[in-house]
C-alpha cells in the first residue's frame, strides 16, 4: 500500500528535529557525536538536508504520493528546514 503524503512527512520529522537542534545547539545537540568536528557535523546536517529534499521532489508514483505539488503545513516546515539546514553548512 502506498504512502500518503503525511506518513511521508512524518518519515521525515525526525530530519526536521535534528536540523532544528543542531542549529540552535551547534556541537552541543543531543544529536551531535561526543567530540565530533565541524565537518562531521555538516556532514550530519547534509544527509539530513538531502533526505528531506529527497522527499521534497517525490512526485506520484506506485509508492510515494504526489509530494512536490502538495499543499502541507508539514511540508512547509520542511522545506523551511531544508533552508535552515543549508544557510547552517554555509555558515559553519
Amino acid at each position: 500500500m502506498a504512502q500518503t503524503v503525511t506518513e511521508c512527512l512524518a518519515a521525515g520529522s525526525d530530519s526536521v528535529d535534528l536540523i532544528a537542534d543542531i542549529n540552535s545547539s551547534g556541537s552541543s545537540s543531543d544529536y551531535v557525536a561526543e567530540g565530533s568536528t565541524q565537518a562531521e557535523i555538516n556532514e550530519l546536517m547534509q544527509r539530513n538536508v538531502d533526505h528531506l529534499s529527497t522527499i521534497l521532489l517525490y512526485t506520484a508514483t506506485d509508492s510515494t504520493p504526489e509530494i512536490a505539488g502538495a499543499a502541507s503545513n508539514l511540508k512547509t516546515t520542511h522545506v523551511a528546514a531544508v533552508t535552515t539546514g543549508t544557510a547552517y553548512i554555509a555558515a559553519n
